[in-house]
C-alpha cells in the first residue's frame, strides 16, 4: 500500500512540475511577445512589429502564403499610412488554447481590432494559429496563420464574446 501511495505522490509532483514548468515558459511568452505584440500594434509601431517575427516566417492569410516575409514591408506601408491619418488601434485578444515545449509553443485565439481614424471606426474579428519557436534565446513568431471566417461564417462580436467564454488563459 506504501508504494502505491508514494508512486501516487511522485506521479502527482511530476505532472505539477511539468505544468508549472509550461506555465513558467507561457508567462515569459506573454511578457516577451505578446506585451510586445500587443504594444507595437497599438502604438502603430512596424518596426517593433516585425522584431517579434523571426527571419524566416510561415504567414498565411485568406490572400495567401507569404514564405518571403512580403508581409513586414506591409505591415511597415499599412502602419505609415495609419500613423499619416492620426489613428489609433486598440488590440484586444486571447488564447483558447496553448501548447508548449522547451523551444515551440503552439498558440491559438482570438482577436478583434479596433481602429478609429477621424470619426470613423471599424472593428475587425478572427482567430489566429500562432507557433513561436525559441531562437538565440528569444521566442519568435515563425507561424501565423488567420483568418476572419470560422466554420463558414465571418466572426463578428457575438462569436468573438461567445468564444472567449471557452477561454483557457
Amino acid at each position: 500500500m506504501r508504494i502505491i501511495v508514494f508512486v501516487c505522490i511522485l506521479f502527482t509532483s511530476i505532472i505539477a512540475s511539468a505544468q508549472n514548468k509550461m506555465e513558467i515558459m507561457q508567462n515569459e511568452i506573454d511578457k516577451t511577445v505578446w506585451s510586445e505584440f500587443k504594444a507595437a500594434f497599438e502604438n502603430i509601431d512596424a518596426n517593433a512589429l516585425n522584431a517579434i517575427y523571426a527571419d524566416e516566417v510561415l504567414r498565411v492569410t485568406p490572400n495567401g502564403i507569404d514564405t518571403k516575409s512580403h508581409f513586414k514591408a506591409k505591415n511597415i506601408e499599412r502602419f505609415q499610412m495609419l500613423n499619416e491619418k492620426s489613428a489609433s488601434i486598440k488590440l484586444d485578444f486571447w488564447f483558447e488554447s496553448r501548447h508548449t515545449n522547451s523551444d515551440t509553443s503552439y498558440e491559438v485565439g482570438f482577436y478583434k481590432i479596433t481602429t478609429k481614424m477621424g470619426d470613423n471606426t471599424s472593428i475587425n474579428y478572427g482567430q489566429f494559429h500562432i507557433v513561436l519557436k525559441k531562437i538565440s534565446g528569444h521566442w519568435k513568431i515563425v507561424q501565423d496563420w488567420d483568418t476572419t471566417i470560422m466554420n463558414g461564417q465571418t466572426i463578428g462580436q457575438k462569436e468573438f464574446e461567445q468564444n472567449r467564454q471557452n477561454e483557457l488563459y
